[in-house]
């Protein structure tokens, strides 16, 4: 086998050089050129697209980025300087109409062009830290169009006239104008800023505050309000319409502050028309709208309603003081009522339940209701009234919510024991009579105090309650206990725990001999099924029924008090009886006689009795007669019906003396319980704390509350500190 020999070639290095044509990218270019040409030419439908993208991409392959990327902006602001001298070119209303449309026309161009050049948008621009196409389109399209000298005034002052000439009333071609404000916002927030928003603000701040002046020269306030309102609706309606969404809180700030915040005094202030006339002719929709445009500015409210509460003030003030007003305690009390439905109403309809106004109203009523002392007198004896007869035939519904806004009224009492000591009485009155309407509605009412004012406040309100139930029982225990009364006169006996009624001088008069002989026998009754009682008998507060025959045989049924009993039965004996032989006989006070002779006597259909000399008071030397002559359409005849009446002077005096007394330990009782907690404390603070507690129940008087302080340091309850005499200090 003959021997091959082996070769073996390996190539070490290769080197090709390819040689370009030196004009390539100038060729290359002038293709692209053509087409961007072409492209704002609108010939771009003979184009390929595929065929400019390659010859793009292969400039930024060979290097040829920077050329291709100058030679952009240079064809681009060729263009867009001749878009901006057709556009300065254009006459008339057609300026803007020209902009919108080279403005298409360009964002089109720019869009086709920024897909042929991708790939230098992607690779090139961002290596050479360059503007993206798009972007450059926009900066070109600022700086060559609307920034042309002849461009830019003239289209701020074009955007400016139309916006004037729509507030006067002009129609204006809103979707044009939303295209050129888009335009100025697409290319920045500042160029929108600077080129018109600045402007704009600034001329509507001119612009309003002219008007403003000239419409609150020749406007009411409801009148000018709704100018303002009109207004301020049309500037944000515009903003939706074609302005940027941001412009809306600025245009507004101008608007409020020009046609109100500018003019709040004189608004609310003015004469005839502001807000005090408002409130007086319950103008629900001007008050609502000033209440809707004040919110938007700084103090508004506050202003409104720091006159609103002045005004409450002083007209509340007027209707607490003025005597003639005091007359008629339902009345005054209805009044306030009254009052307090119209400003809750306006503050439901018009302040859209605003707390702030809510607090004002209550702190209002607060104030001027206490200026009178007589209040919680004036609020009971309206419950009174509405519990005896004005809720008659009235729904349950009905019913709560009356009492619901007598509580209302209670609540803005500072001597809220003051009241009680009232309603003990009128409800006691109104127990005792029968009078009452409801005792649903005298329970529910008690619900209510107790539910404000704790357990303590009504305690002895429902053992009135109580004492009433006991009662019947008591009766039928002494009727079945005593057959044999059963033909005679009927007694009914109401025993009350003297704890729990108020408090009564127990006034005895002479009763008539039957009435007499039956009460013995109650009270030897009642003292023998109950042990360690005593029993005195309230004959103020009784009634009794009289079955009367007059002259021509006529016949009723009276209803009277006890005392009015006492003096009808004398006349069984006499034809004729003076004063002083009534006087004698019953020993009825002489202040409850005359009233009890005046109710017989004087009152027209209700005259059982006539008198000589014929006047309208009773005197002393006055005598009485059987009026003969009575007569009724009815058979049954109320004569003297107790009714709660207003206190007179003497009797204002106890009932105060009597409240004092009864706060002198609710006092104590403070200062021990917060002294136990704190063991020390000084003078001030203990005050203060004193105070804090029994506000629920009184106003507590600071010198009360020093001089219990001494009391109760004088029974070594407390002790002053040795160093500071204003420091106490508890004593277990």
């Amino acid at each position: 086998m003959s021997n091959q020999r082996k070769r073996n070639f390996q190539i070490e290095a290769f080197k090709h050089r390819v040689v370009m044509d030196p004009k390539y990218a100038d060729k290359t270019w002038n293709i692209l050129e053509h087409a961007i040409n072409e492209i704002y030419n609108h010939n771009a439908s003979g184009l390929s697209f595929e065929e400019l993208y390659r010859n793009a991409y292969n400039m930024v392959l060979h290097k040829f980025g920077e050329k291709l990327y100058k030679g952009l902006v240079a064809t681009m602001t060729g263009h867009l300087k001749e878009i901006a001298r057709s556009v300065e070119a254009t006459q008339g209303g057609s300026f803007l109409e020209e902009m919108n449309r080279k403005w298409n026309d360009h964002n089109k161009a720019l869009q086709m062009i920024r897909d042929i050049l991708m790939y230098m948008d992607r690779t090139y621009v961002p290596n050479a830290q360059k503007t993206p196409v798009h972007e450059l389109g926009l900066n070109l399209w600022r700086e060559n169009v609307i920034y042309s000298n002849q461009i830019r005034t003239r289209l701020l002052t074009t955007l400016l006239e139309l916006v004037q000439g729509e507030r006067a009333g002009e129609v204006v071609d809103r979707g044009l104008m939303r295209n050129i404000t888009k335009m100025l916002m697409d290319l920045g927030p500042s160029v929108y800023g600077q080129e018109f928003e600045n402007h704009f603000l600034q001329v509507s701040a001119e612009f309003y505050s002219v008007e403003s002046q000239k419409f609150i020269e020749c406007c009411d306030c409801g009148d000018y309000l709704k100018k303002a309102e009109r207004r301020l609706n049309e500037e944000m309606d515009r903003v939706s319409h074609y302005l940027d969404p941001r412009t809306e809180k600025k245009i507004t700030n101008v608007v409020e502050k020009e046609m109100i915040e500018n003019h709040i005094p004189r608004l609310i202030h003015m004469e005839n028309s502001g807000l005090v006339n408002m409130l007086c002719d319950d103008k629900y929709d001007d008050l609502g709208r000033m209440f809707n445009l004040f919110s938007r500015v700084s103090d508004g409210l506050s202003k409104i309603r720091e006159v609103m509460t002045s005004h409450i003030r002083e007209s509340g003030k007027q209707l607490v003081t003025d005597p003639e007003r005091l007359k008629d305690a339902v009345e005054f009390v209805q009044r306030l009522l009254d009052e307090k439905d119209k400003y809750d109403k306006i503050i439901s309809l018009s302040f859209n339940n605003n707390k702030l106004f809510q607090n004002a109203l209550n702190s209002s009523f607060e104030y001027f209701i206490n200026l009178n002392p007589r209040s919680p007198e004036f609020i009971s004896l309206f419950v009174d009234d509405k519990l005896r007869k004005g809720l008659k035939g009235v729904s349950e519904d009905d019913v709560e919510i009356t009492l619901d806004k007598v509580m209302m009224l209670f609540r803005y009492l500072q001597e809220k024991d003051v009241f009680e000591k009232y309603y003990k009485q009128h409800l006691a009155k109104r127990l005792l009579s029968g009078k009452t309407v409801s005792d649903d509605a005298e329970r529910s009412l008690i619900v209510k105090l107790k539910t404000e004012c704790g357990y303590q406040f009504t305690s002895k309100l429902e053992g009135m309650f109580t004492d009433m139930k006991t009662s019947l029982d008591t009766m039928q225990g002494f009727y079945n206990s005593h057959p044999e009364l059963g033909d005679g006169p009927t007694l009914t006996v109401q025993v009350l725990t003297t704890g729990s009624w108020p408090t009564q001088s127990s006034v005895t008069c002479n009763l008539p001999a039957e009435v007499s002989a039956l009460c013995v026998k109650f009270r030897s009754y009642y003292l023998g099924t109950h042990t360690g009682r005593r029993l005195s008998w309230q004959t103020n507060m009784g009634t009794a029924d009289l079955k009367a025959t007059f002259g021509k045989g006529q016949k009723h049924e009276l209803n009277v008090s006890t005392y009015q009993m006492c003096v009808i039965m004398l006349f069984n004996n006499a034809d004729r009886i003076s004063y002083k032989e009534i006087e004698q006989a019953t020993e009825i006070p002489a202040s409850d006689l005359k009233r009890c002779l005046q109710s017989l006597a004087l009152v027209k259909g209700r005259n059982v009795l006539r008198k000589e000399p014929m006047s309208k008071d009773v005197g002393e030397d006055d005598a009485f007669f059987v009026n003969d002559k009575f007569s009724s359409k009815l058979y049954k005849v109320k004569i003297g019906t107790v009714v709660a009446q207003k206190e007179t002077e003497p009797e204002k005096q106890e009932t105060r003396q009597r409240v004092e007394e009864d706060r002198k330990p609710q006092i104590e009782a403070a200062i021990v319980r917060i002294m136990k907690s704190r063991k020390q404390l000084d003078h001030n603070n203990l005050i203060a704390e004193v105070t804090k507690q029994l506000h629920s129940r009184f106003l507590a008087n600071p010198t009360e509350v020093k001089k219990r302080i001494e009391s109760l340091i004088e029974r070594d309850f407390l002790e002053r500190d040795d160093s500071d005499r204003k420091l106490y200090r508890y004593l277990a």
